[in-house]
């Protein structure tokens, strides 16, 4: 068999496995993220959490499809070994920067919910407070 396509088998089933091991991590560990940024709805942090690794998938493995061309053919065991560790970094690389992407985006979504609940007093108001200077027992003075 030529190195090339042992190149191309050992790249696929390194890079598969990779991007479906990150997506389960992050998965797994993204749900709690999930459910605290979108208020503990359980159901919609599910929901969207498989949307999330959905599009991982799709980006990722589109990304390992079309990264999968080769210039030159592989000779020796030396150049398939260079040009699998060119092509896995490179999809690592890709990996690291969508995940940190997905953090980034979801990090932000999360700032503003807390914003949000900072915002919105814990009870409702008790009262009211006249104007300085005037005490709430003292009628106000009328032009009589």
């Amino acid at each position: 068999m030529d190195l090339t396509v042992v190149a191309y088998i050992v790249y696929l089933l390194i890079s598969v496995g990779l991007t479906v091991w990150v997506a389960r991590t992050l998965s797994g560990n993204g749900r709690i993220f999930l459910a605290d940024v979108l208020h503990g709805n359980e159901k919609l942090a599910d929901a969207v959490n498989h949307l999330l690794v959905v599009g991982f998938y799709l980006v990722n493995l589109g990304f390992v499809t079309l990264h999968l061309g080769q210039d030159h053919a592989v000779a020796d065991a030396r150049r398939l070994f260079e040009a699998l560790s060119v092509k896995l970094g490179v999809v690592l690389l890709v990996l690291g920067v969508l995940h940190l992407a997905n953090v980034y985006v979801l990090n932000r979504i999360r700032r503003r919910g807390v914003m949000e609940r900072e915002q919105t007093p814990p009870v409702p108001p008790q009262g009211w407070t006249g104007p300085a200077g005037q005490r709430p027992w003292e009628a106000p003075a009328t032009g009589a």
